[in-house]
């Protein structure tokens, strides 16, 4: 019984291993090439895009499109969950639709949510 549950993970382990052997001669090397002088002040100072920044740090962000984020992040994870119980709803018995409708009942409260969101424009 062990031996087949560990035999399961072969692979994993394996992926793991190649991983690290990977990964070790890649940060030995760029720690060897990587220059050891620190002591650049400008190094250190905060930069937009290479310029000196100005003006305040925080702004005002805009909420606009916070709204349809939303919905597009409900509508793909319906149709990622949706597309798998369509795909498998012959072999699935009837009790498997009721927290398909549970779940669908979420997303679309979700979806409510953001439409009422749209609808407040003192949040714009």
């Amino acid at each position: 019984m062990v031996g087949e549950l560990a035999g399961g993970y072969g692979t994993v382990v394996l992926m793991f291993g190649f991983a690290a052997v990977a990964m070790a001669p890649a940060l030995v090397v760029s720690r060897m090439v990587s220059p050891r002088k620190r002591s650049n002040p400008v190094k250190f100072l905060p930069m937009e895009c290479g310029q000196v920044p100005s003006g305040a740090g925080r702004t005002h962000f805009m909420m606009q499109y916070y709204p349809y984020i939303l919905m597009f992040v409900v509508f793909d994870v319906m149709a990622i969950f949706l597309y798998a119980w369509g795909g498998s709803l012959l072999s699935l018995p009837r009790d498997a639709t009721l927290p398909m409708m549970g779940f669908l009942g979420i997303m679309f409260g979700a979806m409510a949510f953001a439409l009422y969101q749209t609808g407040r424009r003192q949040i714009w």
